[in-house]
């Protein structure tokens, strides 16, 4: 839709071609009126307002931005609360076309002076982990709902060209048989996915209500670098070069879809350059696996005995299996590039180089859902 108009050397080419192309037609007006306004066009820079940019999915959508494209330009919103770091982007922090502006979307509207202009508002600030809902539910509230809301009306305000908002495939609730695709019933079981899906809610009736341009994307489990480790991939691995116990909820037989984030990343860009105002695509790597699964192929990669598993006590509520039809995306032309094998060969070598740092992080986190494991360290 706008972002490829930037992609390297594209720009160059398509301006070469243009003003040759032009010099044999400079006796018709019409045309190089409309020449003009395709250079304007050219020249033009996209300018993105990224919220809660320095967590996992939103620190590497940023990256990727920066390395795909010369000339885009990104105001990223981002509270840091525990587990948005500014060292996810310490790469590109002092590019010219990177601002960081720390602040809550649900205060979005008071820090219009520092944030300025922008054309598209992608959203990934919120709460995420289904743990923390179930001891802490009202902590998602505000976020994952007011937040959003919030974030909308802002976005009504400064007619933004495209509003996309990040949700899950959570919100289907267990998909027991088969896929759920775009249209299935959403049926979230836990605090956390009752709240993006109430967030999805208003985007929709923002596009209805106020012509709002907003698409929604619902992806599966991301992992890769930068992320927390309270999540089960850097948590199991933090624990594993630690030597200490995995703690598996249940009998691990619950299955959960998998997906490199990079992958994310690029089915998001081609999302905001070729996807449909007031649609919603499902991002997944048809990859599944169940959490018994991910325990052991990960103490295999590391080299580590398989009785690190240890069986605790299941949530309050945990879905029996997540699987999504991507019909839809790969229409667009996605396909995911990494397989589970490769993506955690990259995940491994990140979390092996930060080591230090990621334990010393579950160490300052006394909220931390596994805490009892944790203070084993």
């Amino acid at each position: 839709m706008w972002l490829w108009y930037n992609q390297k050397n594209t720009r160059k080419k398509i301006l070469k071609f243009l003003f040759n192309f032009s010099l044999h037609l400079l006796q018709d007006t019409l045309f190089i009126s409309k020449v003009y306004k395709l250079f304007v066009r050219l020249l033009y820079i996209m300018k993105l307002l990224i919220t809660g940019g320095a967590g996992f999915i939103g620190s590497n959508f940023i990256k990727y931005l920066f390395k795909k494209y010369n000339d885009v330009s990104v105001i990223n919103l981002d509270v840091l609360n525990y587990s948005g770091r500014e060292e996810n982007l310490e790469e590109i922090n002092g590019s010219p076309n990177y601002r960081f502006v720390r602040g809550d979307i649900c205060d979005v509207d008071k820090l219009e002076d520092l944030i300025g202009d922008f054309d598209v508002i992608v959203n990934f600030a919120a709460e995420t982990h289904v743990d923390r809902s179930f001891t802490g539910p009202l902590k998602f509230i505000n976020p994952n709902i007011m937040g959003v809301t919030k974030l909308l009306e802002f976005s009504r305000k400064k007619k933004t060209n495209l509003f996309l908002q990040i949700s899950t495939d959570e919100v289907y609730g267990d998909v027991i048989n088969g896929f759920a695709n775009e249209d299935s019933i959403l049926s979230p079981n836990n605090p956390y996915a009752a709240s993006k899906a109430a967030a999805e809610m208003m985007v929709k009736s923002y596009m209805k209500t106020y012509k709002v341009p907003a698409i929604i994307t619902r992806s599966c489990n991301n992992y890769g670098p930068n992320q927390y480790p309270e999540k089960i991939v850097p948590f199991f691995i933090i624990q594993a070069l630690n030597n200490k116990n995995l703690p598996l909820h249940g009998d691990g037989s619950n299955i959960r879809d998998w997906l490199f984030v990079q992958d994310n990343c690029e089915a998001m860009d081609l999302i905001i350059n070729k996807g449909k105002i007031m649609e919603t695509y499902n991002i997944a790597g048809n990859d599944e696996r169940t959490n018994l699964e991910i325990a052991k192929f990960l103490l295999n990669k590391l080299g580590k005995p398989l009785d690190l598993i240890n069986l605790v006590e299941d949530r309050p509520w945990n879905d029996v299996r997540y699987a999504s039809d991507v019909s839809k995306v790969r229409e667009l032309g996605w396909e995911p590039k990494y397989d589970f094998n490769r993506g955690i060969d990259i995940t491994l070598d990140w979390y092996k180089s930060h080591h230090s740092e990621m334990k010393k992080l579950l160490k300052l986190d006394s909220h931390h859902p596994m805490i009892n494991y944790i203070k084993q360290l």
